[in-house]
């Protein structure tokens, strides 16, 4: 039987939606406020999924000590209290919209989780506006 289990954290980044490709003006009104040249931010939340079977030695799908070591370790270090267009080498090139960003947290916990549990990611940038990745 497959179980999943969760786990929540948080970081607060500021970011700017940018095309470099677009003209200003395209730029404004494709992302508006979330354009503003000095940026803006937000308190982020991520929820992690992890499913799988249960161990049969350890009673665990997966340690959650560890996935929370996994998370901090690359994610919250990696974003919290940072400007991630200037200080996140992972956007220099990528526009760091909500669904881009949960893609590189997708990308950076599943290189580091055993390839035999599958990973959700559930990322909220507001209250109300969030994404989900369950490959």
């Amino acid at each position: 039987m497959k179980i999943s289990v969760f786990r929540k954290a948080h970081f607060n980044a500021a970011h700017r939606l940018h095309n470099p490709n677009l003209s200003a003006e395209r730029n404004q009104e494709l992302f508006g406020k979330c354009n503003y040249p000095n940026y803006h931010g937000h308190n982020y939340v991520l929820e992690v999924k992890i499913t799988g079977e249960i161990d049969p030695e350890t009673g665990y799908v997966i340690d959650l000590g560890v996935l929370k070591g996994l998370i901090e370790q690359y994610v919250v270090k990696a974003f919290d209290h940072r400007n991630l267009n200037l200080d996140v080498p992972d956007f220099k090139e990528l526009n760091p919209t909500v669904e881009n960003i949960a893609i590189v947290i997708y990308k950076k916990l599943r290189a580091a989780i055993s390839e035999h549990l599958e990973l959700g990611i559930r990322l909220y940038e507001t209250e109300r506006n969030f994404v989900e990745i369950n490959p």
